[in-house]
């Protein structure tokens, strides 16, 4: 009887005493802030990187707008070049895809999947034709971006290896340049 009573008490001191109630309760929530505040910094460090990509493409853009990179005969490995010399350290030359692509008119402008069926990017129908003066240019610059907080039910990925594909595109005219056909 008496080992019941004394077990009896220290239940009761136990559960009166509060000192290390902070410390498990910290430990409980701990991991799942952390995770959110990981989260939130990667999504919000992929929508940045989303945005100065959508700049370089505009900057880009604007060469073929002007008719600048048709006038100094640029190849697509010229252009690539110049879209990788306006890229902070956010990104890896390497892995940025360009693809210029010139239409007569807006309404004939296609866009193809730049994923394949297991995921993984592939630059299949990825081109260089910046057109004349006159003609209706889409300018896409690729990127897949590589996430590490995918767990517990947040993952943005789009491809496969835990990867986000960033696309900038831009559609303009072309100005009316001195170099160049005209689109028909």
């Amino acid at each position: 009887m008496s080992l019941l009573v004394s077990f009896a008490r220290l239940l009761r001191r136990f559960r009166r005493n509060r000192s290390g109630a902070s410390a498990l309760e910290f430990a409980i929530v701990a991991p799942v802030f952390l995770v959110l505040l990981f989260a939130i910094l990667e999504t919000a460090l992929m929508f940045f990187a989303s945005q100065v990509l959508e700049t370089i493409t505009q900057d880009a853009a604007r060469m073929i707008l002007t008719g600048q990179a048709q006038n100094a005969n640029y190849t697509q490995q010229n252009f690539h070049d110049y879209v990788c010399s306006q890229i902070p350290a956010l990104f890896n030359c390497n892995n940025i895809a360009v693809d210029v692509e010139s239409y007569s008119q807006f309404s004939q402008i296609t866009f193809s999947n730049q994923i394949d069926g297991n995921g993984n990017f592939t630059t299949n129908g990825l081109g260089y034709n910046p057109g004349g003066a006159g003609c209706t240019v889409v300018v896409r610059v690729f990127y897949p971006w590589q996430l590490f907080v995918t767990g517990l039910g947040y993952n943005i990925a789009n491809m496969a290896n835990d990867q986000r594909l960033l696309i900038a595109s831009a559609a303009f005219k072309n100005e009316p340049f001195m170099a160049g056909t005209p689109c028909s």
